[in-house]
């Protein structure tokens, strides 16, 4: 695990390098935008709904019992976007996408499509690894706010359901608790997870070596891998912002 970071960052390097240098395409970017965030947009907002729907039943009635209704709205709204929702989507991208990237990459390499692209003097880690980390970067933290924003929408209309909370009372208290600065760290963490994802799966794959069965190996480590990455990420993040 630690050896692999080693190599994230040094891959990581590499990519940054490719991308000042100009050699990446736009097309190849906004290629990688569509699979890694666009293809997982449904899903990442089926589950913001849904999470949201949860945490309002759960709290919804005990709120109500102590006469503290009125700040379901801001208690969901801070739950969702300091936490909930840049977790959730990042987890459901690494999932989907991170796992297909991670697949993609181990096939070329077992298939000697990368040592193909040597041969050409072109360095495969910036070719490979650049589109797909500047996809992530920019689109994973807009996949996050739209997330948000659904994310609200259904605490709003599971709450107005079971204890008749009025939409007009909900917003309110959602404008009253939330701050600027939570968005803007839930993008951070946003585009943060996006670059870990796109950064640990691309690197799994690119060290795979073997055949088919190391492929789908590679391809579990993978998800694993950026999963724990993310959580750690996420707990700096808040032992920064919010300690």
């Amino acid at each position: 695990m630690i050896s692999l970071f080693g190599k994230c960052m040094e891959n990581l390097y590499k990519s940054t390098l490719y991308l000042i240098s100009g050699r990446s395409r736009v097309s190849h970017m906004l290629a990688q935008a569509a699979a890694i965030s666009y293809d997982s947009l449904i899903i990442s907002l089926v589950i913001a709904f849904v999470s949201a729907a949860v945490i309002a039943i759960q709290v919804s009635k005990q709120f109500l019992m102590s006469g503290a209704e009125a700040y379901v709205g801001g208690s969901i709204a801070v739950v969702m976007i300091r936490e909930i929702a840049p977790g959730f989507v990042a987890l459901a991208i690494g999932a989907r996408a991170g796992t297909a990237i991670s697949a993609e990459i181990a096939n070329m390499q077992v298939t000697s499509q990368v040592d193909a692209i040597k041969t050409l003097k072109v360095d495969p880690v910036g070719y490979y690894f650049a589109p797909r980390l500047l996809a992530a970067a920019i689109t994973v933290p807009m996949v996050v706010i739209i997330a948000e924003a659904v994310g609200i929408l259904g605490g709003m209309l599971v709450s107005n359901a079971t204890i008749h909370l009025h939409p007009a009372r909900y917003i309110n208290s959602v404008w009253l608790w939330l701050s600027a600065r939570d968005i803007y760290i839930s993008l951070l963490k946003g585009f943060i997870f996006g670059v870990l994802i796109a950064l640990v799966c691309a690197t799994q794959g690119y060290e795979t070596k073997g055949g088919a069965k190391d492929v789908g190996e590679s391809t579990t480590k993978a998800a694993v891998l950026s999963t724990v990455y993310m959580l750690v990420a996420d707990f700096l993040i808040n032992l920064v912002f919010y300690l």
